[in-house]
């Protein structure tokens, strides 16, 4: 029986993706060798953006599914609720998620990130209300071994597999520090797994390590660190002055990148002087994310930004500035939650901005590469 031609061609894909760490690691990145099976320009842009979208059910008309199809986005994180209208989103219940799932991958081209907000505690988008597993807060997890964190993580990795979403927006990394003149945001909402460095770390890893355990890509945020800031950057611009210690808030990130980290890297929004400038957000400073993750603590993998409609971005950067600054930084993934506010139109105004960056000359075709590799050799882990 003569083989299915996509069949062939989805084998061949495969083939290529599970080369691609021995090819960079023997020819660098970008590589002379890649050139010939290079994607188009197109492709490489829609795997750089991961979007969120409204709708719990979708159809063959469904706007999210025509542009994945299309390759505009390449990866989507799902929430609970709508910010804007105060109702459901994207989740209800186990059957209804599963069905969702399926139609997003059916409508993708090539290997996708399905992403979901599960740390545990107050940022958990599965409830049990809706039929889901508990999690516990991340101040719980850290007051006991990290074996049950370990396991913590298994448990719901296994749920998130059943579902059909691959990729977790977690572990927070962050060191809960309060000062005399403020106290720790991420601390107050139990998100951080405690105030010593060490044990942030230990439990961090755990947590990543039980994710993959069952073939969920853990991600470690929120670079440099955010323990110590009073304030949100969901609404406004936040910077961690004086709080801010290089050798406690770096060390749960060290830590878990010599211990190997499979997953991705979550830049946070915060300004953080001490490592770089007093005017740009971590996720868009050079010298945060090439210079510190990079280049100091060697991170060669995925790194994605924060959601890019947070305030504080939103209030300072148009968005087509925006993008060119995190490309720059070097961000593989751009997250727009569009979730904060609600724009029909924002994937496709995302790709736009970011070919045009191209074509201009702003952004250049073997930085977009660069990261079409790391996400790609990513892809290529997940079973």
């Amino acid at each position: 029986m003569e083989m299915n031609k996509t069949a062939i061609a989805d084998t061949l894909q495969r083939m290529v993706l599970h080369l691609l760490p021995i090819i960079i690691l023997l020819f660098g990145s970008p590589c002379v060798l890649w050139a010939q099976a290079e994607p188009t320009l197109d492709a490489m842009l829609g795997a750089m953006i991961m979007c969120g979208f409204r709708d719990a059910e979708l159809t063959s008309q469904s706007p999210i599914l025509q542009r994945i199809a299309a390759g505009r986005i390449g990866h989507v994180i799902l929430f609970d609720r709508d910010v804007t209208t105060k109702g459901p989103r994207n989740i209800r219940n186990k059957e209804q998620l599963q069905r969702l799932t399926a139609a997003l991958y059916a409508a993708a081209r090539r290997p996708m990130l399905i992403a979901i907000d599960q740390e545990g505690g107050l940022v958990r988008r599965l409830k049990p209300e809706q039929g889901f597993l508990p999690l516990e807060d991340a101040k719980t997890m850290g007051s006991r071994s990290p074996q049950y964190t370990a396991q913590q993580a298994k448990a719901t990795a296994r749920e998130l597999r059943e579902l059909g979403i691959n990729a977790d927006l977690a572990p927070v990394a962050d060191v809960e520090t309060t000062t005399k003149n403020q106290t720790s945001l991420l601390g107050r909402q139990l998100r951080c797994f405690g105030t010593d460095a060490h044990t942030v770390a230990a439990h961090v890893i755990a947590f990543g390590q039980g994710l993959l355990a069952e073939g969920i890509l853990p991600t470690l945020k929120h670079f440099p660190g955010l323990g110590c800031a009073g304030k949100d950057t969901h609404h406004m611009q936040v910077a961690v002055g004086t709080c801010y210690k290089a050798e406690r808030d770096l060390l749960p990130f060290k830590q878990a990148i010599d211990a190997g980290w499979p997953g991705l890297v979550m830049i946070s929004h915060a300004i953080v002087p001490a490592l770089s400038d007093d005017t740009l957000p971590a996720t868009l400073s050079p010298a945060v994310v090439t210079g510190v993750l990079r280049g100091q603590l060697g991170f060669r993998g995925v790194v994605i930004s924060d959601d890019l409609d947070m305030g504080a971005i939103t209030t300072r950067f148009d968005r087509k500035k925006t993008i060119e600054l995190a490309v720059l930084a070097g961000c593989d993934i751009l997250l727009f939650g569009n979730n904060l506010t609600w724009d029909p139109d924002l994937p496709d105004i995302v790709f736009t901005s970011l070919k045009e960056l191209v074509a201009s000359g702003r952004i250049s075709k073997a930085r977009i590469r660069e990261s079409w590799l790391r996400i790609q050799h990513l892809l290529a882990t997940l079973r």
